[in-house]
């Protein structure tokens, strides 16, 4: 296996923690211990008692028991639970993609699935999200790319970079192209619970029998910290699968399942869900008056999910050396259209406070009033 470079995440994990403003986040600000434990009294003396051993490899029952609850008619042996949904995607793959086989995949996209598949040999066939149509999927495309040797249909839902959200006949579009080939569906909807209204996305789970859902606490719950995700499909696939993260994490630390299931409990899940849309919320119209008071610098399709906006911007630079210049000269890291397939485009994250995404935006401002 050969890997080519994961150019997104090496630019994030070199300076995300290093500028002064990191915009490059898809994410909400993360919850803090305080926050999260808030309608648990004593937990944290209990916290203090636990033994800092190996947990359940798979994720402990009560855990397991949780997430299944969320998806209608999975039960534990349905679920798998992994280090982020990073290693949620990365053990699919690697346990469906043998050398010559086609991935389909949707673009714009997280590229992970792009290189993993890529590094297993396998040929990525896309299909895309079409900006003059409201970021909605080419199906003809999608048709015309599902072959005899196609195995997965990969997709993200709500899209990352985008922000789109497929309607139900949309999903139900997909299914039935799934459907004629038997391939399987892989959907990351690690986006889920992170929409600016309250109708929470639908998940693929349950609309055919070889769908597999990943998902997890880093985005929608701002819980990256505890790097918890997770798998959903079939018992059978979940054991295979579960024979791969031996090979990888093992299992997650004894301290993320335990704070998982405080996180996933239903009244916690729905506190920390409505603080995302609250966050969401107030800082849209912030970046968006942004947007506006650029005039025809920048075009957008307003996002319905995730703490990220999507930019086209009509400027003669390059947008990683564009992301380059605003790293090195106002030290603000945000994501280059390139790291999509994309010249041309940038995401912004706009999950931070308030104060702060006002003077990460200001200094952005500073270098783009340079370039006119």
């Amino acid at each position: 296996m050969r890997l080519e470079p994961f150019a997104m995440e090496r630019m994030q994990s070199t300076w995300e923690n290093v500028v002064s403003y990191n915009l490059s986040e898809s994410g909400v600000h993360p919850v803090s211990l305080e926050e999260l434990l808030a309608d648990q009294p004593g937990f944290v003396e209990r916290l203090l008692k636990q033994e800092l051993g190996y947990s359940q490899s798979n994720g402990t029952i009560p855990l397991r028991e949780t997430i299944a609850a969320y998806y209608s008619g999975a039960t534990p042996d349905s679920v798998l639970v992994t280090t982020g949904t990073s290693e949620a995607n990365y053990i699919n793959i690697w346990r469906l993609v043998e050398p010559g086989d086609d991935v389909v995949m949707m673009l714009p996209n997280y590229m992970q699935i792009w290189g993993i598949s890529r590094g297993f040999e396998g040929t990525i066939r896309p299909f895309h999200l079409r900006e003059d149509q409201d970021w909605k999927p080419d199906f003809d495309e999608l048709e015309s790319a599902v072959t005899a040797k196609t195995k997965i249909i990969a997709l993200c839902n709500p899209n990352n970079p985008t922000g789109a959200i497929l309607s139900e006949s949309e999903m139900q579009n997909i299914i039935k192209i799934a459907q004629k080939s038997g391939v399987w569906l892989l959907c990351d909807e690690v986006y889920q619970g992170a929409e600016r209204d309250r109708t929470r996305t639908k998940s693929f789970w349950g609309m055919y029998d070889r769908v597999i859902v990943t998902n997890g606490l880093s985005k929608a719950y701002g819980l990256p910290g505890l790097r918890i995700g997770w798998v959903v499909s079939q018992p059978e696939l979940i054991s295979h699968l579960w024979m791969h993260h031996d090979y990888t994490t093992i299992g997650p630390g004894v301290l993320s399942d335990l704070l998982a299931r405080i996180a996933l409990s239903p009244a916690t899940r729905e506190r920390i869900l409505s603080r995302t849309r609250s966050i969401l919320n107030a800082n849209y119209p912030i970046l968006e008056k942004w947007i506006q008071d650029h005039g025809d610098m920048f075009s957008m399709v307003s996002p319905h999910a995730g703490a990220i906006a999507y930019l086209r911007y009509q400027l003669d630079i390059n947008s990683t050396k564009l992301v380059e210049k605003l790293l090195h000269e106002k030290s603000v890291l945000i994501v280059p259209g390139d790291h999509f397939g994309m010249d041309h485009y940038l995401r912004i994250g706009y999950g931070p406070p308030e104060q702060y995404l006002r003077t990460a935006l200001d200094r952005i401002h500073s270098t783009l009033s340079e370039l006119v």
